[in-house]
């Protein structure tokens, strides 16, 4: 049995609620016999909630039908590939790997003495780990070191150019398409003939970089793995590009994948709008000021000794008075320009004049190089 203190606690909770006015709302509501004559509770509630249909979540993600290109630029793929660096951000890597192909087509004709044309796909940025998990299998990558730049790079040809590649140079008939047998691994002789075009790959791109830098690519070892090619941790990025090789009715692609931590030493090159770019610097202006300079008059001052003493004694010298110096006659003397010390010397005398022989050269480089002489 409630007690009062019970009665009046639900009393005050039911005035609180509207007593029997929410009790009218429920039921008109969802009808007396809750069969739902009223309104339903789906048609109250349609405009305080909206749910996502399929396309619109994938659109959202960044995952929607259409260029793979704009979805990596939308949605939350955005947001997680921001913090890849553009290769538009580096200018001059357009110009060198160009210059790449123009070397490509002459020493690759030379090497398959074919009718071969090399063209630029793309150049994109990737995660160091995404791109070793794209790569199809069974697939030869080529590890290559940058040896001024002390740092590793990937080379991976595809299956149809090493299907061609060997086709070529073994004596394959033109017009034939290079026959593939899926699900082997590579033969010792497809892997020596496909080292052999990465070797002279390697040697095109250090011609192509050799204007920006010295930079020599050399091969270091040929991997079938990819997990045996890991030269920089999975997040890192990296710069790729994709090369198409046609040679008449044969070729295939080519992609080589640079760090940016190889890339690194020379980033201020990379950054540079074309060759030999300076900014904030007037070649007029240097000449005029190299010439000003040569005309310019400079107080240089032969220092006998130097002494320290009070300044009552300073003050007190007098006419006459002499001053003892602590040095020979035949002391070394210092060549100074200000508190600045230029060079050494003898005191000697030409004529009626004091000179000073100069026994020392007056850069400094000029003196460590005379002193490791010695």
């Amino acid at each position: 049995m409630a007690t009062p203190e019970e009665d009046a606690l639900a009393a005050e909770w039911e005035a609180a609620a509207g007593g029997g006015d929410l009790a009218a709302e429920w039921e008109a509501m969802v009808g007396a016999d809750g069969s739902g004559g009223g309104p339903t509770l789906a048609a109250s509630t349609v405009g305080a909630e909206r749910i996502l249909n399929q396309d619109e979540i994938d659109s959202l993600l960044g995952f929607a039908g259409g260029d793979d290109g704009a979805n990596e630029r939308a949605g939350v793929r955005a947001i997680i590939n921001s913090a890849l660096v553009s290769y538009e951000r580096l200018p001059m890597l357009e110009v060198v790997f160009d210059r790449l192909v123009r070397l490509m087509t002459t020493s690759l004709r030379n090497f398959t003495s074919d009718n071969v044309e090399v063209s630029l796909d793309n150049i994109s940025s990737i995660r160091f780990g995404d791109y070793l998990n794209s790569i199809p299998l069974p697939a030869i990558i080529s590890v290559f070191r940058a040896e001024q730049l002390d740092n590793f790079g990937l080379m991976t040809v595809d299956s149809n150019l090493i299907y061609s590649i060997v086709d070529v140079l073994l004596g394959g008939r033109r017009g034939n398409v290079a026959m593939r047998v899926e699900g082997r691994p590579y033969t010792t002789i497809e892997r020596m003939l496909v080292t052999r075009m990465v070797e002279v790959v390697l040697a095109d791109t250090t011609l192509a970089f050799a204007p920006l830098t010295d930079a020599t690519f050399k091969l270091d070892r040929i991997e079938t793995n990819p997990r045996f090619a890991a030269i920089a941790r999975p997040a890192n990025a990296a710069i790729l590009v994709r090369l198409r090789i046609d040679m008449e009715d044969r070729g295939g692609r080519l992609e080589l994948l640079l760090p940016y931590a190889t890339l690194e030493p020379i980033r201020k090159m990379l950054l540079q709008q074309f060759m030999g770019e300076k900014f904030g610097r007037d070649n007029i202006w240097e000449g005029h000021l190299a010439s000003e300079l040569w005309h310019t008059h400079v107080e240089v001052r032969a220092v006998l000794d130097e002494q320290i003493a009070p300044l009552s004694k300073v003050l007190n010298l007098k006419v006459g008075d002499t001053l003892m110096l602590g040095s020979a006659p035949d002391s070394p003397v210092s060549v100074a320009c200000g508190r600045v010390a230029l060079t050494s010397g003898h005191v000697g005398r030409i004529g009626h004049k004091v000179a000073v022989r100069v026994d020392a050269p007056i850069t400094p480089a000029a003196r460590a190089e005379l002193q490791k002489g010695r």
